[in-house]
């Protein structure tokens, strides 16, 4: 699969048409250089989604009550985590 690629102007110009009506990765050029990628997402999340969701929910939840940990300690050990990664 080969990626579109678009100039910064014209992407900056026509930037409905590229948010709304396309589903593939976008790059965004500056004098033929990629300087970005415009990933487009779903715009409203599909019910398959939303099922697959609930059911991680369901899964983290099993495993922290397994496991004795506490939400608040789950967090506490990300933000931890999360403050010591560069």
């Amino acid at each position: 699969m080969e990626i579109q690629s678009v100039g910064i102007k014209e992407f900056r110009a026509n930037l409905h048409k590229y948010t709304k009506q396309t589903s593939e990765p976008i790059a965004v050029t500056s004098h033929g250089v990629p300087i970005g990628y415009y990933i487009p997402t779903q715009p409203t999340p599909q019910k398959q989604d939303l099922l697959v969701l609930q059911q991680a929910v369901q899964k983290i939840t099993q495993l922290l009550q397994t496991q004795g940990i506490s939400e608040e300690e789950l967090f506490a050990d990300f933000q931890s985590v999360r403050k010591h990664t560069p």
